[in-house]
């Protein structure tokens, strides 16, 4: 009869080991899906634009030394204060693509253009993936029909990926 108990005493405690494991795989499970939730909701918004749709700083010197016409236009979307400090030669500002009135400046700028114009939009504000001027800027003008719309990829500012490389700059507004 001692045997009996113990072996169901035994098997008991297996089960209550492999309950436990169980229920300890599963709380594991639950953790990660959450995780993985969580890197989800927090996700850094997907680009608007394509690969065809970027250009590089060293090209895009090189189109601005080009003779042509048209000539490409350079936008500047980010912050006045910014563009004052430094900014490509012959770029034009109308206002923060982050902000309402920013977009509503620059679409009433760009109405006056044609829908094929070579037209590059960049910010360097901060880290491109962080930036809050570009995609709007770059979405709105998507959505008035430019076919040569253009971002200038700075991953880590204008002042490093810019300025710091030794492109061209001119100062002031």
């Amino acid at each position: 009869m001692r045997l009996e108990i113990a072996m169901i005493f035994s098997k008991t405690m297996i089960a209550a080991g492999s309950l436990k494991q169980l229920h300890l795989a599963l709380l594991c499970t639950i953790l990660t899906i959450g995780v993985l939730t969580l890197d989800f909701a927090f996700a850094l918004p997907a680009d608007p634009w394509t690969a065809a749709q970027t250009v590089q700083p060293g090209p895009l010197v090189s189109e601005l030394t080009q003779e042509k016409d048209p000539h490409v236009l350079v936008i500047y979307v980010g912050a006045r204060t910014l563009y004052n400090g430094a900014h490509i030669p012959g770029a034009v500002y109308y206002g923060p693509g982050s902000t309402e009135q920013g977009i509503t400046d620059l679409k009433k700028y760009t109405a006056t253009l044609a829908k094929n114009s070579d037209v590059v939009l960049y910010c360097g504000c901060c880290p491109l993936q962080k930036c809050p001027n570009l995609r709007p800027a770059f979405t709105a003008l998507k959505d008035m029909g430019f076919a040569r719309l253009r971002v200038l990829i700075l991953p880590t500012s204008f002042n490093t990926d810019w300025v710091e490389k030794g492109y061209p700059v001119q100062n002031g507004s």
